[in-house]
């Protein structure tokens, strides 16, 4: 599969974009519980894909149409486990794990995205290559956040905490494998339409079990408006885009270069010290994503 040189571009913004989600969850975890928060960024994705849709007289697929019902059914296995289970966990998880360990965790969805595009997806061998190149970037994630990823909190739930990022790490994969699988449909449309369904299973739900916050601050007014609008919103119809045009073992990639801006950031806005590992870990998955894309990055440089 010929990997364009935007599919580069997108899943870089889409590192940048979700690294720095982890830092606006803290921050919305101070008012709001973690469903409120998980509904709350799914619904305002939704709305904000919805006008976009309806800007750009577009409209969602019509179940009445060839592969109409299926494309739906899609949308709905895209919106459990590409939205609502693992937006629900990871947030809950946040609570009793150190924040490094959701990190290591979310490492490891390309290397379940690989023997499952193997087996599923056209088109999507696994190689040696490949395989070399994704266990690369997963250790250079390992060694840039360091052993303190590992080290207990003392919480009670903590253990279970754990299971559920791994949880979550297997819900990416998965909602990934859905995604490219999904029939021929409008990009924005798609993107859309899983959020809505999204919305629909998760906002009646959290509302029964947490209710409205009582208390909102304007910083966690904020982090949730950025968590529904970049994380969710924008980032759904990039996640569809790229799984569409350059398959899920590309778009895997992404889940390397997240932790790598969440500890930019944290130096650049919360002044915390870059860890000494970082060189030997940006090596490590610079080099891996080079290995495993080996044949997609000559034949952009080629055009250069």
């Amino acid at each position: 599969m010929e990997i364009a040189p935007i599919n580069f571009l997108r899943i870089g913004a889409l590192g940048l974009i979700w690294g720095a989600s982890f830092m606006f969850i803290s921050v919305a975890l101070r008012d709001t519980g973690p469903l409120m928060i998980a509904a709350t960024r799914i619904t305002l994705g939704a709305v904000f894909l919805l006008a976009l849709v309806r800007l750009k007289g577009r409209s969602l697929p019509d179940p009445r149409q060839p592969n109409g019902r299926m494309i739906w059914a899609f949308s709905g296995f895209m919106a459990l486990f590409s939205n609502v289970i693992p937006f629900s966990l990871l947030a809950w998880a946040q609570q009793s794990v150190a924040s490094g360990f959701a990190g290591v965790c979310m490492a490891a969805v390309p290397l379940l995205i690989l023997p499952l595009a193997h087996f599923l997806v056209p088109g999507e061998r696994m190689s040696l290559r490949k395989l070399v190149g994704f266990v690369m970037g997963t250790v250079g994630v390992v060694v840039l956040i360091g052993p303190d990823a590992f080290a207990s909190t003392g919480k009670d739930l903590e253990s279970l905490a754990r299971l559920a990022c791994l949880g979550v790490a297997g819900c990416y994969a998965m909602g990934t494998i859905a995604t490219r699988l999904c029939p021929e449909v409008d990009r924005l449309a798609l993107a859309a339409t899983v959020l809505l369904i999204g919305a629909v299973i998760i906002l009646p739900y959290a509302l029964l079990q947490e209710g409205l916050p009582t208390t909102l601050s304007a910083k966690s007014f904020l982090a949730l408006l950025y968590l529904g609008i970049l994380p969710t919103g924008v980032a759904q119809l990039l996640l569809v885009q790229v799984n569409r045009e350059a398959g899920p073992s590309f778009f895997g990639l992404v889940n390397y270069m997240v932790p790598v801006w969440s500890v930019i950031l944290g130096a650049a806005v919360l002044f915390e010290p870059l860890p000494p590992s970082m060189l030997v870990a940006m090596s490590l998955i610079l080099g891996g994503v080079a290995i495993s894309q080996w044949r997609a990055l000559r034949r952009v440089f080629a055009r250069g």
